[in-house]
């Protein structure tokens, strides 16, 4: 394996520029997801040629990759969307792959795609840990108007990655991947039962003391949960991603309270200040912009393809009329239709396995990074409107 430090260099420059461009008072806050990806094909071999996706940074990349899913199962509060929240976007999703696998089918029939199942699985994608931040500037995250956004979110990265394991196996029939798929939930279910059961004020002690010294103790068994979920999921023929998921809501689970702050900051510094950057500055890398600049089909299939992830979560909102104002209908799609880290991953497992083409995969990624910059700012100005006019109708109601 090459050990390139230039191109390393390059990476973590990017990682320090993405930040301080993201900030820049250009009138719109520019998510730090798209600069990463924007910068990363500019340095790449599509344009400027000064790095190179390969080697010691190609496995930082999976390794970010792992460490964005473990990160997203570790911040998903399914406590505070539990009940009507998780119920609704369970049958909302499943509404929205019957859209997806529908729409895929056609455009498949149509010669337009020649992956629809994955195609399908990333119309139904949400990315929960982009929004996170947006409701919380905004207000919104412990509103109930957030707890619904939180909880489609949560479907809309965690169903589809159980897809994509179901999906992408070679080694198994689909009925011994269901059952092994069922085997590896018992035993995830087993672990995260053990990792709830109390804990002796001796153990929380050692672990309390170890975070702060060289062995950092309760990182390195985080980390291991990490590796041990990957491994059972890869051994069941299942994909690494839902191991990182599963990984992440385990220790979750086993570190609630004040105590377990640091250990989610350590984690968290070793994902979004190191890894996961380099996993967005790869993908970028990795970007086929010649393929879709040189094909007009492809560049017409950006517009097609976001549209399309408005589309396929657009129908499910029939099944919150009674939960949600009349206002709050439009903005939750936008909410619900932003989506790029999922879009990404699947847009490389495509090409990785060669089930997706490379304009496909270049234009699934440019939708996914004109919806994150859309579509949360039209779900904030269309909310914030539609709850103004709504207010004003139940002035003019009250002294009619």
């Amino acid at each position: 394996m090459e050990f390139n430090g230039f191109d390393l260099l390059i990476a973590a420059a990017i990682a320090v520029l993405s930040p301080l461009i993201a900030e820049l008072p250009i009138g719109l806050r520019l998510p730090m997801i798209v600069v990463e990806v924007a910068l990363g094909i500019l340095v790449g071999p599509q344009v400027l040629h000064w790095g190179s996706p390969t080697g010691m940074l190609a496995i930082l990349g999976d390794l970010g990759l792992v460490f964005l899913f473990f990160l997203a199962g570790m911040e998903i509060d399914f406590a505070s969307v539990a009940g009507p929240p998780l119920k609704l976007a369970a049958i909302g999703w499943g509404m929205s792959v019957a859209v997806a696998f529908l729409v895929a089918g056609i455009l498949s029939w149509m010669g337009l795609v020649r992956a629809p199942l994955l195609i399908a699985t990333a119309l139904t994608t949400t990315g929960v840990g982009t929004l996170m931040p947006i409701l919380k500037d905004s207000g919104e995250l412990s509103t109930r108007f957030g707890n619904y956004v939180i909880a489609a979110g949560a479907m809309g990265e965690f169903g589809p990655i159980i897809l994509l394991s179901l999906l992408l196996t070679r080694e198994h029939t689909r009925w011994e991947q269901t059952a092994l798929m069922g085997f590896f939930v018992i035993l995830a279910l087993l672990a995260a039962i053990v990792a709830l059961r109390p804990k002796s004020r001796k153990v929380v002690r050692f672990l309390a003391k170890t975070m702060n010294a060289p062995s950092q103790m309760p990182v390195r068994i985080s980390i291991f949960v990490l590796a041990a979920l990957i491994a059972l999921a890869e051994k069941f023929g299942l994909d690494m991603i839902l191991g990182a998921f599963t990984a992440g809501m385990i220790v979750s689970l086993g570190s609630k309270g004040k105590e377990a702050a640091p250990l989610l900051q350590r984690l968290e510094a070793i994902g979004y200040g190191f890894l996961i950057p380099m996993f967005f500055v790869v993908s970028g890398m990795h970007f086929d912009l010649h393929a879709l600049l040189s094909n007009r089909q492809a560049m017409l299939r950006v517009p097609l393809f976001l549209l399309l992830l408005f589309v396929s979560r657009a129908l499910p909102i029939i099944f919150y009329q009674r939960e949600l104002a009349k206002e709050d209908h439009l903005p939750f799609i936008f909410y619900s239709a932003t989506s790029l880290p999922l879009l990404i991953a699947i847009s490389e497992i495509g090409i990785r396995t060669g089930r997706m083409l490379p304009d496909n995969a270049a234009a699934l990624v440019g939708a996914g990074i004109f919806s994150i910059l859309f579509f949360p700012i039209v779900a904030l100005i269309v909310r914030r409107r539609l709850r103004i006019h709504a207010v004003v109708r139940a002035q003019v109601q009250a002294q009619d």
